[in-house]
């Protein structure tokens, strides 16, 4: 049987509270183009997290797919992500700026 007090105490630890997740992933895809799993193991954030906060993320116009290619770390195919507007696919920043 598991602590869950124990559980719940390494989730909240400083660095590791939702804010700083996603900031973290936030930041991370800002500077690199990198599909879920990939930035799960480049900042040790569980992949199931780092999909809730990309849905949140792309429900904000914060985050883009770029393209459907095979994952470096998995091997199979999966969207390759980016916060960057710089690297944001120009016909979806055009409707953004429409409304």
């Amino acid at each position: 049987m598991h602590n869950t007090n124990n559980l719940h105490h390494k989730r909240q630890n400083k660095g590791n509270t939702p804010f700083a997740q996603l900031q973290t992933i936030f930041e991370y895809l800002h500077n690199n183009v990198a599909t879920a799993s990939m930035v799960a193991d480049a900042t040790g954030i569980y992949q199931k997290n780092i999909c809730r906060y990309k849905r949140d993320l792309e429900k904000a116009g914060r985050l883009w797919e770029i393209e459907k290619k095979y994952c470096q770390k998995t091997g199979f195919k999966a969207w390759y992500l980016t916060t960057n507007p710089d690297k944001a696919p120009k016909h979806l920043l055009t409707q953004l700026n429409l409304f």
